[in-house]
């Protein structure tokens, strides 16, 4: 029997956690991330262990770009031929990267570098998007594949989903139309975050604190719902892209000088 009195009390507590949550589903799911970035930097000033704040951003993760990756297969703009030589390695590395048994120092000096390069390619993001008038370049199956594993492996360890790193880099090689990088991004997100998640699973330090975590994807599962369905109109993209590279590279700085010095 749930214990509303006990959920109600965890609302209390976290309600900053929960808003920001709220707030970041929302803005991702907008432009087909899935947020776990910002999770993990808004959890690490949390006193959460490493091991569930991992989880928890993976599970996020799932939740909001579940209903993007659909709409975008609804509308016809996943090209699955190209998709998966980025899969194809990404998804057993991702899994091999959350089973790895890392330390708690580890983990937060390459949760540091992540958050920094992430907040360095957001906030660049605005010179390297391509409009569909450009030729494109064919793909290399190749080269997509150890790109693709390469973010799977990092992704795993860290606690996301990879796709705020394979966005900016599909841009820059004009590997296909935005609507298609963000849909292939999007389900690359999916498939990495089930992946990592499930490698944590095995791992025998997972551990998770059930009761916040399910009123935190309750909370994105709502934010990552109008996200998709609704642009955001007061703030622009750019501006609201900016300020949250620089909150990201704030925490990402902070965990490094931290750990490091």
């Amino acid at each position: 029997m749930i214990d509303f009195s006990d959920l109600f009390q965890i609302l209390i507590e976290n309600w900053l956690i929960i808003s920001l949550f709220f707030i970041i589903a929302m803005f991702y799911a907008s432009v087909g991330f899935g947020g776990g970035s910002s999770y993990l930097a808004v959890l690490a000033l949390t006193g959460l262990a490493f091991p569930q704040i991992r989880a928890i951003a993976l599970l996020c993760n799932i939740v909001v770009v579940s209903g993007g990756t659909y709409l975008y297969i609804k509308n016809g703009f996943f090209n699955y031929r190209k998709i998966f030589p980025l899969v194809f390695l990404s998804m057993p590395l991702a899994f091999l990267g959350g089973y790895l048994h890392i330390s708690y120092k580890l983990f937060y000096i390459l949760l540091g570098l992540t958050l920094t390069i992430a907040a360095i390619t957001m906030w660049l993001s605005k010179y390297i998007d391509k409009t569909e008038k450009e030729q494109l370049k064919e793909s290399n199956m190749l080269k997509d594949a150890s790109f693709g594993g390469l973010i799977g492996f990092v992704s795993g360890m860290v606690g996301i989903g990879g796709g705020i790193f394979l966005a900016p880099l599909l841009h820059l090689t004009k590997w296909d139309i935005p609507k298609r990088i963000a849909a292939t991004s999007s389900f690359f997100i999916l498939v990495n975050s089930i992946a990592g998640l499930l490698g944590q699973y095995q791992n025998p330090d997972f551990i998770i604190e059930p009761k916040l975590t399910l009123i935190l994807l309750f909370t994105v599962l709502i934010g990552g719902q109008i996200g998709s369905r609704l642009s955001i109109k007061l703030i622009k993209p750019n501006s609201l892209k900016r300020l949250t590279a620089v909150l990201i590279a704030f925490v990402g700085l902070k965990i490094l000088f931290e750990y490091l010095f």
